[in-house]
């Protein structure tokens, strides 16, 4: 059968219905990867009217009500809005060229994935619209505090309930992609390390997902049939909700960092120009952490009156994850050590993301002793960790990520000058933004509060500067993204000297259907 048979399928739809019907890979990533961005600043707005309200002691321009609110939907916004989408987004562009594949397995099922998310979107920051305000219980959504959630409830709970059929939806794709349709000769030790860190994510993703549902429709039940699952005066149990809603939080921090991993570990070969030090130790040290995820989830439960003997076991296994996570960031540094460096933008957030993840690991395993996380427990230490996991951690992966893969998508470079101010604003304050809340935690600062006592001001005002001039630093990244867009300097093939794999031997920009004949892979 010639070739020409076919031409008649390779219509390319153009303006709008491009955009909402289509099922090419490569489309859906990018729609994917804008979304996040406006999620991005969304969240960011909202953390800056957190920041403004902090910038001093005393109640000045929002009442407690919507700063709790404002909390509670920048948590849900950052983590299902910015953070997931962009790793699906990556993960639609990337992993089809990566194992060589024409496509991702299931493109309609694609499609719909994508489609669900900005409705879900919509209806979570209607809840600020709605009689009673946005939900203001924490992203946690504990009971019996969420509870009391005025007409806006329901939306929250719906709003969850569609985000997560995105999700599991996004993650049966990805394990039948690269299941099914890997070009020949790439066994899955072949696989370059990001396809293996999402392929380990997407499998954590359909486990959790459904017990994140099961949680937030007990709630629902709760609060409008009748039922008593989390209600104690009807011989419910409150902490029952904890449990279940940490058995899918834990994890859930995993999915939005174990693709970290897997971009870390492409950009550092690369700019290293040498191959990945243990492969495959690398490969069992991302599995291991997904299966540890699963048995820690009560470390974030030790001041609810835990057994010992449970406060013990959950203290050594969240003590455990140190030891694959610390063989990553071995294997990172031995990957560059000797190797010929340049420290192109890409290269400059991973290494950003080695140093400042780190510390984020290590203020989590001073929380996972138990007698001192009775000190730090809800305080701003708390804060500050999670933030140095996901914004140096997550983020700044994905910055990288996105510079680093630019060329290929768009044909051109982006402003080299740009990115560098860029991660050196960004590197500078979102320090001075986290680092002070260690030390607010310290002394004591409970977290989701409006107001504090005078003793924690000047750590509150320089947090707040440095957040917001973070934030006016990320206006750098889509400058940067724009000038790749439009385009002056063209980008060959192969668009980094050391970079490998094959999503480098196509052409720049990748075409629109990118392996019609599978590539042989020795």
């Amino acid at each position: 059968m010639s070739d020409s048979t076919h031409d008649d399928h390779d219509t390319k739809p153009t303006g709008l219905k491009r955009w909402l019907f289509t099922t090419n890979h490569k489309d859906i990533g990018t729609l994917y990867l804008v979304t996040s961005l406006i999620m991005f600043f969304v969240g960011g707005s909202m953390a800056m009217m957190i920041r403004l309200e902090l910038f001093q002691p005393g109640l000045q321009f929002i009442d407690p009500q919507f700063f709790n609110s404002l909390v509670t939907v920048h948590a849900l916004v950052m983590v299902f809005g910015a953070v997931m989408p962009a790793f699906v987004g990556l993960a639609n562009w990337m992993i089809p060229m990566m194992i060589g594949a024409p496509d991702m397995a299931l493109p309609r099922l694609n499609n719909w994935s994508f489609w669900l998310l900005p409705f879900a979107f919509t209806l979570l920051i209607l809840t600020f619209f709605l009689p009673g305000g946005a939900p203001a219980g924490g992203w946690t959504l504990y009971p019996p505090l969420v509870l009391q959630t005025g007409d806006s409830f329901p939306f929250l709970v719906f709003a969850v309930h569609l985000l997560g059929a995105s999700s599991i939806m996004g993650a049966i794709n990805i394990i039948v992609t690269i299941m099914n349709m890997r070009a020949p000769g790439m066994t899955l030790m072949k696989m370059p390390m990001f396809v293996w860190t999402w392929l380990i994510t997407a499998y954590l993703l359909i486990a959790v997902m459904p017990v994140l549902a099961g949680a937030v429709t007990m709630l629902l039940t709760d609060r409008f049939f009748g039922t008593s699952f989390f209600n104690a005066a009807g011989g419910g149990d409150p902490v029952l909700f904890q449990h279940v809603f940490w058995f899918f939080g834990h994890p859930e921090v995993y999915i939005m960092i174990l693709p970290s991993f897997g971009v870390i570990s492409q950009i550092v070969p690369a700019f290293s120009r040498k191959p990945l030090f243990g492969f495959s130790s690398m490969v069992y040290a991302t599995a291991s952490i997904a299966f540890l995820s699963f048995i820690v989830w009560a470390h974030h439960m030790f001041t609810t009156g835990m057994p010992i003997a449970g406060q013990l076991y959950f203290m050594l296994g969240t003590m455990l994850i140190a030891i694959p996570t610390g063989v990553k960031i071995f294997n990172w540094l031995a990957t560059m050590w000797k190797g010929e460096l340049t420290f192109e933008t890409p290269m400059l957030f991973a290494i950003g993301f080695i140093l400042m993840f780190a510390i984020g690991g290590f203020s989590g395993l001073m929380m996972a002793i138990v007698p001192v996380d009775y000190q730090y427990h809800d305080t701003y230490f708390i804060v500050a960790h999670f933030h140095y996991t996901l914004v140096p951690g997550s983020v700044f992966a994905l910055m990288g990520a996105a510079y680093y893969w630019l060329p290929k998508w768009t044909g051109y470079y982006y402003n080299e000058k740009i990115g560098q101010w860029h991660f050196w604003t960004s590197a500078v304050f979102v320090n001075v933004l986290f680092f002070p809340q260690h030390f607010l935690g310290l002394a004591g600062m409970p977290r989701r509060i409006p107001d504090y006592p005078t003793q924690f001001a000047d750590f509150n005002m320089v947090s707040s500067i440095g957040g917001f001039l973070f934030g006016a630093s990320q206006l750098l990244f889509v400058w940067a993204v724009i000038s790749s867009v439009k385009g002056k300097q063209k980008a060959p093939a192969k668009a980094w000297e050391g970079a490998e794999g094959l999503e480098w031997t196509l052409p720049s920009p990748a075409p629109y259907h990118s392996f019609n004949t599978p590539p042989k892979v020795d």
